[in-house]
């Protein structure tokens, strides 16, 4: 194999893995934004504390 097709090959995985990770960080940014959003969801619910506390079971 000469310099050359080395070089090309060695490019070529280069830029193979510089596309992966730039999708790996567009995946975690994308999670780390649906968890931002699932927590506000969350802290903005409006939660009755005595709902359920006391249960009727007389029939």
């Amino acid at each position: 194999m000469d310099i050359a097709a080395l070089s090309v090959s060695m490019s070529q995985s280069s830029v193979q893995q510089a596309a992966g990770i730039a999708v790996t960080k567009m995946a975690m940014n994308t999670e780390q934004e649906n968890a931002a959003n699932m927590t506000e969801m969350i802290s903005n619910s409006a939660v009755n504390p005595n709902l359920g506390s006391h249960l009727d079971v007389r029939a």
